[in-house]
């Protein structure tokens, strides 16, 4: 007959663990910031040289006419289209790893992640909120002062923390479900 232990462990849950992070600083978060910006710039030049090559084309199959610009950048330059094409690219990157991930590229390097208070990855509406409300990083000032959510997570109802060096090496965090699963 197999016994059940159903004395509770000095091992704190995923999602307790998460819980017990201290919040992220200004300074983590700027530098969370740059990196971002360096990768964004690198994801918007991808974006940027697919929609060159979409424009080649239509040109050659007759879909644009080009001959009243000086080049094809000419062309994009002024279109509209091609600045909402860029926003949904930035939109998306921010939103996308901010809900499936609770990280950026900056946010992995700096040992920072975006979560609900119960340690669960924030929602798609809520990365929009975070987003929509940071004023392009102005939002961070408000963590200038300690223990306190910048104005992006008060808004979206989140908060950045600062995982520790267990917590960011540990490769089996899927998303939103806390791996506690296995030891039911």
């Amino acid at each position: 007959m197999v016994k059940h232990n159903n004395t509770k462990t000095a091992e704190l849950s995923l999602a307790e663990q998460y819980q017990s992070c201290e919040r992220a600083s200004f300074f983590k978060r700027l530098g969370a910031y740059i990196y971002d910006l360096f990768a964004l710039g690198a994801v918007l030049m991808l974006a940027t040289i697919l929609a060159l090559i979409a424009v080649v084309i239509a040109n050659k199959v007759g879909a644009i006419d080009l001959s009243v610009y000086k080049d094809t950048a000419d062309y994009l330059g002024q279109s509209l289209v091609f600045l909402i094409y860029l926003s949904v690219v930035i939109i998306g990157f921010f939103t996308y790893f901010w809900s499936q991930a609770g990280q950026t590229i900056g946010m992995k390097a700096w040992r920072l992640r975006v979560q609900n208070s119960d340690g669960s990855n924030i929602s798609f509406t809520q990365s929009l909120i975070r987003l929509s409300t940071s004023a392009f990083g102005l939002g961070n000032i408000m963590a200038l002062l300690k223990d306190r959510n910048a104005f992006q997570d008060l808004w979206g109802e989140c908060e950045v923390i600062v995982m520790t060096k267990e917590l960011s090496n540990w490769k089996g965090f899927k998303g939103m479900a806390f791996m506690d699963e296995d030891k039911k």
